[in-house]
């Protein structure tokens, strides 16, 4: 599956995700004002990324197959899969080089190891 959003298609796909469900008519006059979208730009973004089974379109009722955080999640792990062999030490390790991590983010980090 194509994860990979544009910087267009994430504006558009979080217009989608704040208002959902929403009917495509809907969809068209908020793309219009947020995005100066024609009505057909905004159908054939939608059927590309419906295609691409991110959103779906069901007698013209327009909602997510994927929530933006279960989206995220999916993209996070095929960038470290993709990236990184999908070795999450070696994604770590290449995050953390650059930034400093908090007393907070290391106790969450924690935490979360020792659910896991």
């Amino acid at each position: 599956m194509d994860l990979h959003l544009g910087a267009v298609e994430e504006k558009f796909a979080d217009i989608i995700w704040e208002n959902e469900p929403l009917h495509s008519r809907d969809l068209v006059k908020l793309c219009d004002e947020r995005l100066d979208w024609r009505k057909s730009t905004t159908y054939t973004v939608l059927k590309k990324l419906c295609d691409r089974g991110i959103f779906q379109n069901n007698g013209g009722m327009v909602s997510s197959v994927l929530s933006k955080e279960k989206f995220n999640n999916l993209q996070t792990a095929q960038f470290v899969d993709k990236t990184f062999n999908g070795s999450l030490p070696a994604f770590f390790a290449a995050f953390t080089s650059e930034k400093k991590l908090s007393k907070k983010d290391i106790k969450e980090i924690k935490e979360m190891i020792e659910r896991i």
